[in-house]
């Protein structure tokens, strides 16, 4: 077996050293972030000949509980879906099943969880995800259909502001001259962003510039200010940036846009599924964020930059997930949100059934009403669980040598 520190070195080269380390240090806190961080290790501890039989489906790869979020369609409206796709590929669906059971059972310390409470979540997870499959209607989640934390979440996302978001991740500097009036900039204070070179400003700013020749308003995109974004975990240390843009003037109707290199999704290699012939890994991302979500986020869509495929999107005010904690909120109210993560998923592979070779939608909704898959895969994330604690044991003791010190 490779040893957990070779693998996550072996799978982590190339990255940018300042934020890789970043993300080596929050691996060390939790096995629930060590989990987030390290989707490649999962899959090559995965033993698939343990998983009952599933139908193919588009999967998000990397499903578990802070996968989660929040988001503003590009109709305008807030929703709660699976927001993170960059490992998404066409797998058995009991893959991305088993990765999230095995995050509430891994979670369970993080949420205040007994490991009995934690085996009832998974159950309600599972049972609202076969019983969406079994009706096989497609429905989504939004602000006025929402109830409990996700409602609530919602709700709240109602009342927050552009320009506080805007304060919050720049600062006002005054320009010079006769008309002096402030203008934005940044702010790079290793919090959520760190200074970019003059090369990648250069490369940012000509990759978004040719990008609004093509919009119908060009110059709402004329970039004012490009860092080095700080944001996710396992993705953390690939090339992304945070972009301030003029938007509808400064300094109230300046933008924020995020851009994120992808690479190949880490299923790849222990996937036996022929996968479609994706332009690049952006393409692929974007177009099964699209297929599973009802409605995605606003701008989103593919861009290169020199040869490398990366995703833009509106990095926007009403992004957030939902904190669960066992220690502040009853068990019940924690199974409610569980389930409506399990119909989720379930509403994903139903919308985005019978295309370039998942299962059509009757073959899911005949899954959905079968029982014998359930207590195998339930057993099956208990060990997937137990494998990432022993990993995570090995990792810190590794972390803990210095073999993850720069």
């Amino acid at each position: 077996m490779i040893d957990v520190a070779r693998s996550v070195q072996a799978f982590n080269a190339g990255r940018d050293p300042e934020r890789l380390q970043m993300k080596y240090e929050a691996m060390r806190k939790s096995p629930f972030v060590f989990l987030r961080g390290s989707c490649h290790r999962f899959y090559e501890r995965l033993a698939p000949g343990v998983l009952p039989a599933s139908p193919l489906g588009w999967v998000c790869g990397d499903l578990h509980l802070e996968n989660f979020g929040s988001f503003k369609g590009d109709n305008g409206l807030v929703y709660f879906d699976i927001n993170d796709f960059d490992e998404s590929a066409l797998a058995p669906t009991a893959w991305d099943l088993v990765r999230f059971l095995a995050s509430v059972r891994v979670g369970a310390a993080t949420l205040s969880l007994r490991r009995q409470e934690a085996q009832q979540l998974c159950r309600a997870f599972l049972d609202a995800y076969a019983e969406t499959l079994a009706q096989g209607e497609v429905r989504w989640v939004e602000r006025d259909t929402a109830d409990g934390l996700v409602g609530a979440l919602l709700r709240g996302l109602r009342e927050r502001k552009r320009v506080p978001f805007l304060d919050e991740r720049t600062k006002l500097k005054r320009t010079g001259g006769k008309r002096s009036r402030f203008r934005r900039k940044l702010r790079t204070d290793g919090k959520k962003a760190l200074p970019a070179s003059r090369e990648q400003r250069a490369s940012v700013t000509e990759a978004i510039r040719s990008f609004a020749e093509k919009q119908p308003n060009p110059d709402y995109y004329r970039v004012l200010d490009v860092a080095r974004r700080i944001a996710g975990t396992g993705s953390l240390g690939v090339e992304r940036y945070v972009i301030l843009v003029n938007g509808k003037g400064s300094p109230g109707g300046n933008g924020l846009l995020d851009l994120k290199q992808v690479n190949a999704s880490s299923l790849l290699a222990h996937l036996k599924t022929t996968q479609p012939a994706w332009k690049n890994e952006a393409q692929r991302a974007v177009a099964l964020q699209q297929r599973v979500q009802a409605v995605s986020a606003g701008l989103l869509q593919p861009l290169r930059m020199g040869r490398a495929p990366f995703v833009l999107r509106h990095l926007q005010p009403s992004e957030d997930r939902v904190t669960l904690d066992r220690s502040a909120q009853k068990l019940k109210t924690l199974e409610q949100v569980l389930r409506t993560m399990g119909r989720m998923v379930a509403w994903g592979q139903l919308r985005s059934a019978g295309r370039q070779g998942s299962a059509i939608a009757d073959e899911l909704v005949a899954h959905g009403h079968s029982r014998k898959w359930r207590q195998p895969l339930l057993d099956a994330s208990r060990d997937c669980a137990a494998d990432v604690a022993a990993d995570w044991k090995a990792y810190g003791e590794a972390f803990d040598d210095g073999a993850f010190t720069r």
